[in-house]
């Protein structure tokens, strides 16, 4: 084969495998791990507990390379601006991060991204990403941007992920309202 009709290929295929939807992710149907965690909300440090979450209804959990990185910053602000919406549905939205987590207090309360309006987490050593197979390929130890949609019995029922932060709002959003129809 023309080697450069073999490189050709071997990028398309390498592109492929990168860009697609819940690569490596959990699947629907499977049990969700339960975690705990340092979080943030609006500047102010708790322990978020996904356990304790889920008792109030469905949770979003929803992770992100990093703090104040370009994408990421477009995805929580998107949040921030329909959490309103989420809250209609008794939903509780969750970031998780494992990367620039000594900025997460920052990141949570600005107004340009999450706007203190749902806590985002550190998780440190990607620890949570890694049991969620939630890992950024092309950034070793950073998660990757996947959502998931957790039903209050656990079970994951909806799985988006794209390096795209500008339709994991309305994909998480619609599985909220079809999870409570």
């Amino acid at each position: 084969m023309n080697p450069l009709l073999k490189f050709a290929a071997l990028t398309l295929v390498g592109t492929a495998v990168i860009a697609s939807p819940a690569f490596g992710a959990l699947k629907e149907g499977t049990h969700a791990p339960d975690f705990s965690a340092p979080a943030y909300l609006a500047g102010q440090p708790f322990t978020f507990k996904l356990a304790d979450a889920l008792k109030k209804g469905p949770v979003v959990v929803y992770f992100f390379p990093a703090a104040h990185t370009s994408g990421c910053n477009i995805e929580a602000h998107l949040f921030s601006e329909a959490i309103d919406q989420f809250e209609a549905q008794h939903a509780t939205v969750i970031g998780v991060t494992a990367g620039n987590i000594t900025e997460l207090a920052a990141f949570s309360k600005e107004t340009e991204h999450c706007g203190g309006k749902f806590p985002v987490a550190a998780d440190d050593g990607a620890t949570i990403a890694k049991e969620y197979d939630a890992m950024l390929l092309l950034r070793p130890g950073w998660s990757n941007r996947t959502s998931y949609v957790i039903a209050p019995s656990g079970t994951i029922t909806h799985v988006y992920s794209n390096l795209s932060p500008k339709k994991h709002v309305e994909e998480t959003l619609d599985a909220v309202r079809a999870l409570n129809r």
